[in-house]
């Protein structure tokens, strides 16, 4: 069975840090590009970065820009996202997704993913 599961995510207060991850299970990451993408109530899901399939390229939605860094370790099948300074308008559920390695794929923020996690609930709140 593919699938991705999505784990890190908690209550954490204004200016605090989190670190998501993302492990695939029955398939390899390798030749995949790695999105993180998050949706807040009442709002259309966004895309928040996205890397590609060998780690060198990374893109970011300008709301995460400085804050937010995204790895992977092909290794250990996971890929990781560190937030750091978070904001309430951080609050969202958060999903990682797989997509085929293809051209510009960074760029265009891992859109189309072939495979998508369950979701982890980010809450930021004093």
């Amino acid at each position: 069975q593919l699938q991705l599961v999505e784990s890190g995510g908690g209550l954490v207060q204004p200016g605090g840090s989190l670190r998501l991850s993302c492990v695939a299970s029955g398939f390899t990451l390798e030749g995949y590009a790695i999105g993180w993408f998050r949706q807040a109530p009442g709002k259309e899901r966004e895309g928040v970065s996205c890397i590609g399939s060998s780690g060198g390229s990374t893109n970011y939605a300008d709301s995460v820009k400085g804050r937010f860094t995204i790895s992977r370790d092909n290794a250990k099948n996971t890929v990781y996202l560190q937030m750091n300074s978070l904001k309430p308008e951080d609050t969202a559920v958060y999903y990682c997704a797989a997509v085929k390695s293809r051209f510009l794929i960074v760029q265009r923020m891992c859109a189309r993913a072939d495979y998508w996690g369950q979701g982890t609930q980010v809450t930021v709140s004093s």
